[in-house]
């Protein structure tokens, strides 16, 4: 039983070690990428919206310059892995959660370490509504910190793994208030964000990420 235990232990350090080695932490003006070297795609994206980052008179436009992230270029040059994949190119952070923030945040915003792949359903449907409803959700309330992600490995698009579930979590810092969604990431027709909408403990559980 002793060996079974200091053998199992072992197992347990060499596979966190090997995820630690894996992912990179990447800081820019307005999020934090942890990205996945072997999947491609950010496990988790950490950043803040404020009211005044989403309600000013003069807001940057949109241009979808998507490019390699200059802290990681080597594993995020991936604008062709996604050509003709059937996927968007769907934002963690969203561009719009930067129109307020400078040009320097709206161009990190399009780095593909804040990327996943998102079938259309998903990035268009209730990913897009969750989106605007938590600048909503700033412009009332102020300061919000969220975390969003993606766990799994449906196909590979090039390089790139397709996750199979992308997730959310909010704080709403003035009332602290939790909210937490988890999506499966698929053709299905979006059904609503209140049919996703899940316990804190379920999104730590599946991620292994603690948000409390």
């Amino acid at each position: 039983m002793k060996k079974f235990l200091l053998g199992f232990v072992a197992l347990t350090f060499v596979l966190a070690s090997a995820v630690a080695q894996d992912t990179v932490r990447l800081k820019h003006q307005n999020y934090v990428s942890v990205f996945s070297k072997s999947l491609k795609y950010p496990v988790m994206v950490e950043w803040w919206v404020t009211k005044a980052k989403v309600t000013c008179q003069q807001p940057i436009p949109r241009k979808d310059d998507f490019q390699p992230d200059p802290l990681l270029p080597e594993h995020t040059n991936l604008m062709k892995d996604y050509v003709g994949s059937g996927t968007d190119r769907g934002h963690m952070a969203p561009a719009a959660d930067n129109q307020c923030s400078g040009p320097k945040a709206m161009v990190e915003s399009f780095y593909f370490s804040n990327m996943a792949p998102q079938y259309g359903a998903l990035n268009r449907g209730d990913w897009k509504t969750l989106e605007m409803n938590t600048r909503k959700m700033a412009a009332e309330s102020d300061s919000l910190h969220i975390w969003a992600g993606n766990v799994g490995e449906a196909k590979r698009i090039g390089r790139v793994a397709v996750p199979t579930k992308c997730w959310k979590v909010i704080h709403i810092k003035k009332t602290n208030t939790w909210k937490a969604y988890i999506f499966d990431n698929n053709t299905v027709k979006a059904d609503g964000i209140e049919n996703n909408e899940v316990k804190i403990e379920a999104v730590e559980k599946l991620t292994g990420f603690k948000f409390k």
